[in-house]
């Protein structure tokens, strides 16, 4: 099925060709590219080898620079439909028809590192959306939190340089735990609330797929009539909210850098597109001031409980970028790219962000002519006086100006009819200063609401994060003064992360109670998601004398619920399952860890336990799995393969045709085919991701 934007695309791609003779750039053929032309076989190069110049020359020039921030992404196309119209409150006309979708273009990225960093690093993720909407592109450009770390965009500078690596050292690569940037935090209170998010599992998503989005900042929606409402963006994703924990994330920059990145490409291959659906907070412009925080500041959010998040449509992705450099790396967002009946408010940062996203693209994809590039040009027809400059494609004729008669007056502006974009009319006066408003000064109630929001697992999580960003800092300074600022927010989490950074732990600060309140939609908790098992990976260790109809029942079973289920051995090949057969391995033990799978099933054998029992690899892929809160299960003799991980205070079977299920650990003793409950309680193990408050790995 194609849309507007894929044809579009089709007419600018350059397929392989399947036949003809290898050619210069201006379409000379050539016989051999293998050595340049040289005055004998052992004598210099010479300089009228056109071939070797021009294939050297355009090498060098490959790359482009790469964005200051958000380097490193994966980007993919799909489209968005509405559920119904909105023309209630925008004009908007990707918001009206639900039998109409709208062809996008995503892409996810972290923030602080270079292209050639990790994807599990802990950091934001940006969340960028392009909607090639018939009245032109329009940019919804967020990010995976729904606040931000300063208040005003002349800011914006001292933040990245504060989070960037070193200057002297250009350390650390992709990471926020060093001396500058918590320098910057601790001197500057209006980071704290997203500074929170930060240390929350939120900032290590499993995967893009498993990751919501928010827009930030307050938009404005304006109907036909002209009528303005307050709007903040969000995007729910289908499959829940999920993250890694810490321990997890650092093992996969080793394992598998391009984890994010690799997950969302063959997700999408396998036709298992992501999914999120758009809602919006609505609130009416005469309730601006209604609220104990202002509409404006970007470091707030609006709790759900006090207005909540209205569903207006899905997006899905269906298709991966055909050229990597081509699209996502050219892809060019700007927050100011809006469509009639979407407005800017005057929120400080945004006003910043209009002017900065248009000035990078300028510098980074060689001037104004970017928006011809095949990634950015809009499905609706473009008709401007623009033209010249560098990468210029098109061949403009007749006039450049307006207003013109010589050629019949085209491009006209817009009539009557009521399609131009026009601005909100907002009556704007007051004299030039440089103050912020005393409403944008409240830094500590909402990173409370925040962390009275999260689960025990989370906050333990938000702890130890504390303790090692922190515990990388080398001035003790900077680390007390954090500390002190944290006791504003909440003074059981400072004096935890006092606790293990060696700093004096604060007597003072906000009490308990002081910032009451809470609101549930931010936990992880409260976003599990559909409860399908849909992409979930899950491995099977396998080795030779494996019980072949557990393995073969199980695999079958969970592929049928949309898991990947991947055999797991301790060499590749094929194992020699208990019936006499070859079975052929996915994986070997030794190429993959816990770290990379959401779940892990042990089967059994005819006799005894399995071998992966004495395999170290094999116990610490068990143990991991287990100290990480994901299920573990176990079937057969497979079950004496958790004796030397699980603790004696969770409950394993026994007895043949009981099946024991025990925060997220699922075991069932009986031979042969796996059983439909011990099927269906791991199936629901795996739907719930984790499983907090388990005992400890056996000593």
């Amino acid at each position: 099925m194609t849309d507007r934007k894929q044809e579009q695309r089709d007419t600018v791609r350059a397929d392989d060709p399947a036949n003809g003779p290898l050619t210069t750039d201006q379409g000379v053929p050539v016989d051999h590219t293998d050595d340049a032309l040289a005055a004998g076989e052992r004598g210099p190069t010479l300089l009228e080898d056109f071939h070797f110049r021009e294939k050297l020359t355009r090498f060098d020039h490959e790359r482009i620079p790469e964005r200051v921030v958000h380097a490193r992404g994966a980007g993919a196309y799909g489209y968005f439909e509405p559920y119904e119209s909105c023309a209630g409150f925008t004009r908007a006309a990707f918001l009206q028809d639900p039998s109409v979708r709208t062809p996008v273009f995503v892409r996810f990225s972290t923030v602080q590192g270079p292209k050639g960093s990790a994807d599990t690093v802990r950091d934001v993720r940006g969340f960028a959306t392009k909607f090639y909407t018939s009245e032109g592109n329009y940019d919804l450009v967020g990010n995976n939190f729904p606040v931000f770390f300063i208040q005003d965009g002349i800011k914006f500078p001292d933040f990245v340089h504060a989070v960037k690596p070193e200057p002297d050292t250009d350390i650390p690569t992709g990471a926020s735990a060093h001396d500058t940037l918590w320098d910057f935090v601790s001197l500057q209170p209006e980071t704290l609330h997203a500074i929170m998010w930060l240390m929350s599992d939120r900032a290590i998503p499993r995967s893009y797929r498993m990751m919501q989005g928010f827009g930030v900042h307050t938009f404005r929606f304006v109907d036909a009539n002209g009528h303005g409402t307050f709007v903040k963006f969000h995007w729910k994703p289908r499959l829940g909210s999920h993250s890694l924990v810490w321990d997890e994330a650092q093992e996969c920059q080793g394992r598998d850098p391009d984890f994010n990145r690799r997950d969302l490409w063959n997700a999408i291959a396998a036709g298992e597109y992501p999914e999120w659906e758009l809602g919006v907070q609505l609130v009416p412009e005469e309730d601006e001031f209604a609220f104990d925080f202002d509409l404006l500041d970007a470091t707030k959010v609006i709790p759900e409980e006090q207005v909540p998040v209205r569903p207006v449509g899905r997006m899905v992705l269906n298709r991966n970028p055909d050229n990597f450099f081509a699209e996502t790396e050219q892809v060019a967002f700007h927050t100011a790219n809006v469509v009639p009946g979407i407005d800017f408010t005057n929120d400080p940062l945004l006003q910043a962000r209009n002017f900065s996203y248009l000035d990078t693209q300028l510098i980074r994809l060689g001037g104004p002519n970017f928006t011809q590039i095949p990634v950015n040009r809009p499905v609706a027809p473009v008709r401007n006086n623009q033209r010249d400059g560098y990468h210029q494609s098109a061949i403009h004729t007749g006039t450049n100006y307006s207003n013109n008669s010589l050629g019949a007056g085209c491009p006209a502006v817009s009539g009557a009819d009521g399609s131009a974009y026009t601005h909100h009319a907002e009556r704007v006066d007051g004299a030039k200063i440089r103050r912020r408003s005393p409403s944008f000064q409240d830094h500590y109630s909402q990173a409370a609401l925040f962390w009275n929001s999260m689960a025990d697992w989370e906050k333990e999580h938000i702890v130890q994060a504390f303790r090692f960003e922190l515990g990388k800092v080398g001035a003790l300074a900077v680390r007390a003064r954090t500390v002190d600022e944290l006791g504003k927010v909440d003074v059981e989490l400072a004096r935890e992360v006092a606790r293990g950074i060696g700093v004096p732990v604060p007597r003072g600060g906000a009490e308990p109670g002081r910032h009451k309140g809470a609101s549930p939609a931010l936990s992880l908790e409260a976003q599990r998601g559909d409860g399908s098992l849909r992409t979930r990976q899950i491995a099977v260790l396998v080795t030779d004398g494996v019980d072949a109809e557990q393995v073969t029942s199980a695999r079958e079973a969970l592929a049928a619920e949309g898991a990947v289920v991947e055999a797991i051995a301790p060499a590749d090949g094929t194992v020699t399952g208990s019936d006499g057969q070859e079975y052929q391995v996915d994986r070997a033990l030794p190429t993959v860890a816990s770290v990379l799978y959401d779940a892990v099933l042990v089967p059994g054998g005819p006799v005894g336990t399995p071998a992966v029992v004495s395999d170290p690899d094999a116990v610490r892929f068990v143990r991991d799995a287990y100290r990480h809160g994901k299920p573990v299960g176990a079937l057969g003799s497979g079950v004496g393969a958790l004796v030397p991980v699980v603790p004696d205070a969770v409950h394993v079977a026994t007895e043949n045709g009981s099946v024991v299920a025990d925060r997220g650990v699922v075991t069932d003793t009986s031979p042969g085919t796996a059983q439909p409950e011990f099927l269906r309680q791991f199936t629901r193990a795996v739907a719930e991701h984790r499983h907090w408050g388990r005992p400890p790995v056996r000593a």
